[in-house]
């Protein structure tokens, strides 16, 4: 694919932008109905399968976290995603944006992020209504 098929595809593809490549395992954690639907839709389309639920049981290359202020405690989520990844993975935490139900102060990722051992790597907006923290795990 050339460079600027590349462009296109980050342009038409929100998921594009966040490094997702095929045959990647992409294991899902804090689905509900408020998730953006193109933005799966759109790394399936790039792994070239499935997201995997959270009951799947072996280790994924990259976390996607979806975490709203109500769902409990951001440090525990991200140590328990820390676990299910391959070593060198990447967690995606996708957080509702500014004014939306559920928003989370970076503030409050960036601590949360820094107790669970993660660097913050990358921040971005992957949909209308949710922003992407790219964070890197630890190596083991």
């Amino acid at each position: 694919m050339s460079a600027t098929a590349d462009h296109a595809e980050e342009r038409t593809n929100p998921a594009g932008r966040l490094g997702f490549e095929p045959g990647q395992v992409v294991q899902e954690i804090g689905y509900d109905d408020d998730v953006d639907h193109d933005l799966r839709e759109g790394i399936e389309s790039l792994i070239g399968q499935d997201l995997v639920d959270e009951d799947y049981d072996d280790v994924a290359d990259v976390v996607l976290l979806w975490f709203r202020d109500e769902d409990g405690d951001l440090t525990d989520a991200l140590v328990d995603a820390i676990g299910l990844l391959e070593d060198g993975g990447n967690i995606w935490l996708l957080t509702p944006k500014t004014g939306r139900d559920g928003y989370i102060e970076p503030s409050d990722i960036q601590d949360a992020s820094q107790t669970a051992g993660l660097s913050q790597t990358k921040s971005i907006s992957v949909a209308k209504d949710w922003t992407g923290t790219r964070l890197a795990a630890p190596k083991r």
